[in-house]
């Protein structure tokens, strides 16, 4: 039971309370929270057991893997590709991935999926009554630069309700996947945007209790990057280690 009776104000309790005893504790965290009970769609989801290690090369005997011969630069343009121009905000979607020294990241490959204008997911599980829009499938790639740098043009995503408790809207963003070396290097995030009422009500965003960690996770709005009578522009820096890393998420909390 994913306890959608629950309304926000309930949701909205928990994580206070859960906030108010991590600042309590003195201790800043540096992970996500798996255990997160105001994400109640994660209830019966979420590890419960010790992570145990599969063998990477059993897993990779079967696993696809992926190159700069694979990605076309056309690929990170989210706005092609269809009889049509998608409709919504056109978003320009940048920034670097960098370790934790702030080395760039060289031949990194990034991939982004999202929902539309309307908050709908091109997908058959995706039944929010929002339109589907047949220009817009709304997934990307692109490998970063010498300097670790990325760019993808999109629509600007909306938010959308989801079944974690009565009355639950995700805020606008952007998932995040960047593959390693190996197939089972993965790591995947969520974007969000600045300024979204939605963010402080989300328990996907809050089951971080670090506001810095956070705060890494909000792309800025950057004047220089939007495009005149053509696109908003965004930042978003990638840390892939460190204390000042980006937050990634387990397996299965991509929604």
């Amino acid at each position: 039971m994913n306890g959608i009776q629950d309304t926000q104000g309930v949701i909205d309790a928990e994580i206070a309370a859960i906030a108010a005893s991590a600042a309590q504790s003195g201790v800043e965290e540096t992970a996500v929270r798996v255990d997160y009970p105001p994400y109640r769609s994660s209830r019966l989801r979420h590890p419960t057991k010790e992570l145990h290690h599969a063998d990477p090369e059993t897993v990779e005997l079967w696993a696809p893997c992926f190159g700069d011969w694979d990605v076309d630069p056309l690929e990170s343009d989210l706005t092609i590709g269809h009889a049509s121009e998608p409709i919504g905000e056109r978003t320009i979607v940048t920034g670097r991935v960098v370790d934790g020294q702030g080395r760039p990241v060289r031949g990194q490959l990034v991939e982004i999926w999202q929902a539309n204008a309307g908050g709908r997911y091109t997908h058959k599980r995706d039944q929010h009554p929002a339109a589907i829009d047949p220009n817009f499938t709304g997934a990307g790639r692109a490998l970063t630069d010498d300097d670790g740098n990325y760019a993808f043009t999109t629509i600007k995503p909306g938010p959308y309700p989801w079944r974690n408790h009565q009355n639950a809207w995700r805020p606008a963003h952007i998932h995040f996947s960047l593959f390693g070396t190996q197939f089972t290097q993965r790591l995947i995030t969520q974007m969000y945007f600045p300024g979204d009422p939605l963010i402080p009500l989300d328990p996907i965003y809050q089951s971080l209790t670090s506001q810095r960690a956070r705060d890494r996770l909000v792309a800025q709005y950057d004047h220089s990057v939007t495009s005149h009578e053509w696109a908003t522009g965004y930042r978003f820096d990638i840390v892939l280690t460190g204390s000042d890393r980006t937050m990634f998420e387990t397996e299965g909390d991509h929604q």
